[in-house]
């Protein structure tokens, strides 16, 4: 019998039928490049076998795993903790795997990775096509291919196919997407080759060809996926045009590739692919295109697309076979389970902030800005289980912090009030979301998140309500224990002196609507907030001039998201005065003085202070006999961000 949501999206929940293998509808997981929770010798650790546990339930008709490099020398591992597949003596936990997700109901798919360009990671240079120097300075010098090195390689892809099918894996993948080693040969950026592997179109895709052949070979009765680019976003270095990239995709399919993964961008490009500055739906022109070149060639695609309503259209409309989905499964293993339910809104929104990325280019083990449990599925203190003893909880902050610790506890059976002073759930990142210029429904999508679980889950949320000791006294002993969530706020010691009655407004005033600016506004801080603030007044009409202390803007801004905010700040003409400090305002507007003392007056209509934030500590020291138990969660311990605020609030949740 269908579930209401299965009605309801009928194409996404259609089985399928792929090759010889029966699949229960047209979800694809992806294998979402790797998540370095292993041995830096390449072995599956049981972090990562609890981690594909969940991954296994989530549904999907297809589960691809995490790319695995083929090599014994290691040229082709990117990362510090990939996994490998060059030897029998990994099949184990490889085996494991794929009982995993046959157990789950799905059709197992082992990614094999070799990562070309940006491989090499223990051995201080990388293999490619050409020695085309490295556009980004982290990534290792590079060493042209032999012929005879070609050959290996393909024969290590090979080999490493057949262990995956031994492993049990139903069908292999090979990938192209964010610029590994396909994707080096079939690029004339880095393919300069004058032997038969380069120049044409034609002769720069005889590597994808003849590994494609060699795998079919080794693997004749299990299908191959390969992932390729419909666009490289490479244009500014002498990449491929998109029309090279469909050539290719033609060659593929020509020699038998039995889906092909439509994908967009390499690492280096200076462009987004993935990201919340990219609107969701905004590539789907590639599938599209793909699958009116290739008719008869199942085509899957998933990039910046992470609604399951909008897949389904597009499957209805015939713009690709299988919608691929990675991140938004990280953000919440059981979307499928709730859309197939028709509970969409109880879907914890993936807000491509892209938290795992950022950890991933720092080779660190991934983590999901919305998802706290991920990477911790193996320790049970990150699991929402039942508490020993049922307490009555207030919480005093309805921002992430707050709302998560909130959520998790009446999960266990505590009883929930929320307290906060404004009028709406959200807190200050309430006004952070709604002045983004990125994709501001992706952030405000997780306020309405929250909203929807208090009132599903029966959380009493008392607004416009200000929590102070007073306030403690009239409650006195009503609460088994209280969770200070308060948030942060722009600290009142940074304001520079004011004269000729000028009145500065507060950065987080300012975002939440409660104070206005325009014409001439100078921004004292350049870090997040100052930035969002700056960039969506600009939009608006102003002239914004930002003042930052230290030497470069967006201190506090996540690795994946600062070249962002430099662009932006750049495209919109944005006057930027780092290293430098303003010393007073007045009628003439605000004084800065910069490193080597040179002063400057800049002309300003509004004077917004945005930074630095100062943690609101108070009511830890009011409340401390006042309760029996009093904790702290998020901004209020240390002004950070909100994946750090939604992982304080879980941890707390599990353990009060």
């Amino acid at each position: 019998m269908p579930k209401p949501g299965e009605l309801k999206l009928p194409h996404l929940f259609q089985p399928a039928q792929w090759g010889r293998f029966a699949l229960k509808n047209r979800v694809k997981y992806g294998a979402c490049c790797v998540s370095n929770y292993n041995g830096r010798d390449g072995t599956i650790t049981p972090r990562e076998l609890a981690r594909m546990q969940v991954i296994a339930g989530t549904g999907c008709g297809i589960i691809t795993n995490q790319g695995a490099y083929p090599d014994p020398l290691g040229e082709g591992k990117a990362y510090f903790r990939q996994v490998a597949l060059w030897d029998d003596k990994f099949l184990p936990q490889f085996e494991m795997i794929a009982r995993f997700i046959h157990d789950g109901g799905g059709m197992a798919v082992q990614q094999i990775l070799h990562a070309g360009r940006y491989g090499g990671i223990d051995l201080g240079y990388c293999i490619q096509p050409s020695v085309v120097p490295q556009t980004l300075p982290h990534f290792r010098p590079p060493r042209e291919i032999t012929k005879q090195q070609i050959k290996e390689t393909i024969a290590q892809h090979a080999e490493a196919a057949k262990r995956a099918i031994r492993a049990g894996f139903d069908g292999t993948e090979i990938t192209s997407f964010m610029g590994y080693l396909l994707a080096n040969f079939n690029s004339k950026f880095t393919n300069q080759r004058t032997d038969e592997y380069g120049g044409s179109v034609e002769n720069r895709g005889r590597f994808m060809r003849e590994l494609i052949d060699a795998i079919k070979q080794a693997t004749p009765d299990h299908p191959l996926t390969v992932r390729l680019n419909g666009a490289e976003l490479m244009d500014s270095w002498g990449g491929n045009s998109e029309d090279e990239c469909y050539e290719l995709m033609q060659q593929a399919a020509d020699v038998g590739v039995d889906m092909i993964s439509v994908t967009a961008g390499w690492q280096e490009a200076p462009e987004s692919s993935i990201g919340r500055d990219i609107a969701p739906g905004y590539w789907n022109r590639l599938a599209d295109r793909a699958k009116k070149l290739l008719p008869n060639v199942p085509i899957a695609f998933g990039n910046r697309l992470p609604d399951p309503v909008m897949a389904d259209e597009c499957i209805k409309n015939g713009e690709f076979d299988y919608w691929e989905v990675c991140r938004p499964l990280l953000a919440d293993p059981q979307m499928l389970h709730k859309a197939a339910e028709d509970r969409l809104d109880e879907i914890k929104p993936c807000v491509g902030q892209l938290n795992c990325l950022s950890r991933l280019f720092r080779d660190l083990p991934y983590t999901c800005a919305m998802n706290p449990a991920l990477g911790h599925e193996v320790e049970p203190e990150y699991g929402i289980t039942a508490a020993a003893v049922k307490k009555n909880v207030m919480i005093v902050g309805a921002g992430p912090a707050g709302m998560e610790c909130a959520i998790v506890a009446v999960q266990r059976g505590h009883k929930v009030t929320v307290f906060d002073k404004a009028d709406r759930i959200g807190g200050s990142f309430l006004g952070y979301a709604s002045n983004d210029i990125a994709n501001r429904n992706d952030l405000l999508n997780v306020v309405s998140y929250y909203e929807v679980m208090a009132k599903k889950l029966g959380i009493e949320v008392r607004l416009n309500t200000t929590v102070d000791p007073k306030f403690m006294r009239d409650v006195l002993h009503q609460y088994d224990a209280a969770v200070i969530a308060a948030g942060a706020r722009i600290d009142e010691a940074a304001f520079p002196p004011v004269e000729d009655g000028v009145v500065l407004l507060d950065a987080l005033e300012l975002a939440l609507g409660k104070v206005t600016a325009s014409g001439r506004v100078v921004m004292l801080g350049g870090g997040k907030v100052g930035l969002t603030l700056a960039e969506n007044l600009t939009k608006l009409g102003a002239t914004v001039s930002i003042v930052e202390p230290e030497k470069r803007i967006g201190s506090d801004v996540m690795p994946s998201w600062k070249w962002r905010h430099t662009a932006w700040v750049e495209e919109l003409g944005i006057a930027t005065y780092t290293g430098s400090k303003a010393t007073k305002v007045d009628r003439n507007g605000v004084h800065i003085v910069d490193a080597k003392g040179k002063v400057t007056v800049l002309p300003a209509d509004h004077v917004v202070v945005a930074g630095p934030r100062k943690a609101n500590h108070e009511l830890f020291h009011a409340f401390e006999w006042m309760v029996d138990e009093l904790h702290g969660c998020g901004d209020s311990l240390l002004p950070r961000g909100m994946a750090i605020a939604i992982q304080d609030g879980y941890r707390l949740g599990c353990r009060l």
